[in-house]
């Protein structure tokens, strides 16, 4: 191997590349000669320091280099490289994994990658006959049924259309990693360890507000129906609790009243003069007013 001792002609050749850098970036950015570098037979790249208060820790690199058994030095490039200081942005992370939960907004799309692993291959809607079956053991054109009694199974019979009833249309569904790591989060967010289920009354198991949800998740989890509550609307788990349970604090229904004995809204009328004709006063006496005589 050639042994990288600079060439002598581009080595000497320090005021072309300062020229070429100011030429370049400007006078009051480049700083004085740090050093030569052979980069191959007769390319050599000279370093100049970086003045750019932006750029702490930078250099710049002037590469020049000369045709063999020429005199002239020309220019190669001029750029700007950090040193073993020099202030980096952080390392490039894809945006699928610097995405958060709660980043996308209206009119956003979160595409999946075909391999995701929190999900897997659900229920095609093909309809599939058997194997060892007539109909996959002939093409559909060569199938010809003679047999007038014989009708087309209906719509509604085929397994698609039964599928797409129950749900099933589904071309992925959630893995069981998928399923670990949704029940993971709801029960970080949601779960027994909050402090808010910490100082509950009780669990979300015996609430009345907690509706069920299908699933196997719909063995731990449900979502609060209660609309005071802190997690109303969201998924929690059945040993998650709050302050705001259906038997935590039940008020008393009032007590019914007993039946009046004497009422008081009623106006009985009374007389102030006798009544003649009931045969206790004469009916001739002089009438007399009530009271002591």
């Amino acid at each position: 191997m050639r042994s990288r001792t600079p060439d002598r002609l581009c080595a000497e050749a320090v005021e072309l590349a300062r020229q070429a850098a100011v030429e370049a970036v400007g006078a009051e950015v480049v700083g004085g000669h740090r050093g030569v570098q052979a980069d191959a037979d007769r390319v050599v790249t000279h370093t100049f320091a970086c003045l750019d208060a932006a750029y702490r820790g930078w250099h710049w690199a002037v590469t020049v280099a000369r045709a063999p058994r020429a005199k002239n030095v020309t220019l190669d490039e001029v750029v700007l490289l950090p040193g073993p200081d020099a202030v980096l942005a952080p390392e490039w992370v894809p945006w699928s994994e610097r995405l958060r939960p709660g980043d996308m907004g209206p009119g956003d799309l979160l595409p999946t990658d075909a391999d995701d692993v929190r999900l897997e291959p659900g229920w095609t809607g093909e309809d599939e006959p058997a194997p060892n079956s007539a109909i996959a053991l002939v093409d559909d054109e060569d199938l010809v049924v003679t047999d007038p009694h014989v009708q087309p199974a209906p719509a509604r019979a085929r397994i698609d259309a039964v599928a797409e009833e129950l749900g099933l249309g589904r071309s992925r569904v959630l893995s069981r990693i998928g399923l670990h790591l949704a029940a993971e989060r709801w029960e970080k967010a949601h779960g027994p360890q909050t402090p808010m289920a910490q100082a509950a009354p009780a669990s979300c198991a015996s609430c009345g507000f907690l509706v069920p949800i299908g699933g196997s998740l719909g063995q731990a989890f449900g979502v609060c129906g209660n609309e005071f509550g802190p997690a109303d609307g969201q998924i929690v788990s059945f040993a998650y609790g709050c302050g705001g349970h259906s038997e935590a604090a039940v008020i008393p229904a009032p007590p019914a009243p007993s039946e009046l004995i004497l009422d008081e809204l009623v106006v009985e009328p009374m007389q102030l003069h006798p009544d003649r004709t009931s045969g206790s006063v004469e009916p001739d006496a002089p009438a007399e007013e009530l009271g002591h005589s």
